[in-house]
């Protein structure tokens, strides 16, 4: 053999052992501002793990939680991360479909992490699922509008104040519309924000035997007031809209207020998104003197499914999408208005952050005031404030706020989602054993 014959066959074979040594995660995730920022900024992750090569699958988010669902109780293999929320993870975790994240690194710091968001994440002491972003529920309002109106936005505003504000300031001539909240159906669309509203009422999903409470006073309340509100005051086809729509009608000047997640805080209050920036105010989410607010408590995680055949390049991906360098990162890239808020007691105690963001101290109360065990006025079985922890509530949720949606369309009443909704829901918990 000759030494040109032997360093081109080293060569050829370091090459080939490169070309093996490359893994490529594919990450399924939701199309929320926050998660596209982070596909922008990954030439970092890249840079320090050469050999891992990304793909993104993105998607809507009720279109997300079916595909991932089918996937993972398939055992498909499709993805390597998972983007879940606060309901999936102890669920799956139970089932044995995550694996727990006990190796993130030396310095991840899990004990920065907020206890409100970790604990929902955490199955008997272990993580299963590192929150990427976490959320409560608030008020966005135009302060130009209340002051016009010569109204002014309390702290901790009640669902009466909410509407009567809203229809002072609604302005269809206009196009400016007084108050837009999610519509469009599903268990994470419009029943979250719903079930938050109903706590807040006093109902409650079931009783303490389980059995669906659609047929009470407190939900008819609550629906009444919802599609009278959104009649009045809401956007045309409000029944199409969820997280993002209302976020773009809000950002283009067409919302006097917008009751929905905490996290879109920054994107309202950002000059190079929204035109109506400087016009922004905030409270706390409304309630009917109850004792409860209609916010809630989420967390966007990334999780590694149980038999992924690419754990540690997962692990590094998921250490690194979650970790507080990449807070800086979106900082010192995008300013610290844009850092992914509601996971680490570190961000809170920034005080470039809390300069930046004016929303920062009522994202942390909200979300410290969430409480999953208690969600309601009257007691419950379930654990949840925006969802039920059982798994079959992914599809009966769904199937309720399609009755719902249909509610505010004006294809049904209000007496006829409710009764749609009791009847199914007792059916399937029936069928579930939940009901003797």
């Amino acid at each position: 053999m000759t030494l040109r014959t032997f360093l081109l066959g080293a060569c050829s074979a370091l090459a080939f052992a490169g070309m093996a040594s490359a893994e490529t995660l594919t990450i399924a995730t939701v199309n929320n501002g926050d998660m596209i920022r982070m596909q922008k900024l990954t030439d970092d992750f890249k840079a320090k793990n050469p050999g891992i090569d990304l793909e993104w699958v993105t998607l809507e988010e009720n279109v997300l939680r079916q595909k991932v669902t089918t996937d993972i109780a398939t055992k498909g293999g499709q993805y390597d991360v998972l983007t879940i929320g606060t309901y999936e993870v102890p669920i799956w975790a139970k089932q044995g479909w995550l694996l727990p994240l006990d190796n993130l690194g030396a310095n991840y710091d899990v004990d920065d992490l907020l206890p409100a968001i970790r604990s929902g994440l955490t199955v008997d002491g272990k993580l299963y699922a590192a929150p990427f972003y976490g959320e409560s529920s608030m008020v966005m309002y135009r302060k130009d509008l209340f002051d016009a109106a010569g109204l002014k936005m309390p702290d901790a505003p009640t669902w009466d104040f909410v509407a009567d504000a809203a229809r002072k300031i609604t302005n269809k001539d206009k196009e400016i519309y007084g108050i837009c909240l999610r519509g469009k159906a599903g268990w994470g669309e419009n029943m979250a924000f719903l079930t938050a509203m109903s706590n807040s009422f006093g109902a409650r999903w079931f009783d303490e035997k389980w059995k669906p409470q659609f047929d009470q006073p407190e939900w008819k309340d609550t629906l009444d007031f919802y599609v009278k509100l959104m009649k009045d005051a809401g956007p045309p086809g409000a029944s199409s809209n969820g997280f993002n729509e209302n976020l773009a009608l809000f950002q283009t000047g067409k919302c006097g207020m917008w009751i929905d997640a905490t996290v879109a805080a920054s994107f309202v209050a950002d000059p190079k998104q929204s035109q109506v920036a400087d016009k922004v105010g905030f409270a706390l989410a409304p309630d009917k003197g109850l004792g409860k607010r209609g916010n809630w408590l989420w967390a966007w995680s990334l999780a590694i499914p149980a038999g992924s055949q690419k754990v540690e390049a997962a692990e590094k991906f998921v250490a690194w999408a979650t970790s507080k360098e990449y807070s800086n990162l979106v900082a010192e890239k995008q300013g610290w208005l844009n850092a992914p808020p509601g996971t680490r007691k570190s961000l809170y105690a920034n005080a470039d952050y809390q300069k930046a963001a004016s929303f920062a101290k009522m994202t942390l109360d909200s979300i410290e005031a969430a409480d999953p065990t208690k969600p309601t006025v009257k007691p419950v079985p379930y654990v949840g404030v925006q969802f039920v922890a059982i798994p079959e509530f992914q599809g009966i949720g769904t199937a309720v706020g399609q009755q719902f949606s249909a509610a505010l369309a004006g294809q049904l009443s209000v007496d006829q989602a409710l009764q749609a909704a009791q009847q199914l829901t007792t059916r399937e918990m029936t069928k579930a054993g939940y009901i003797k």
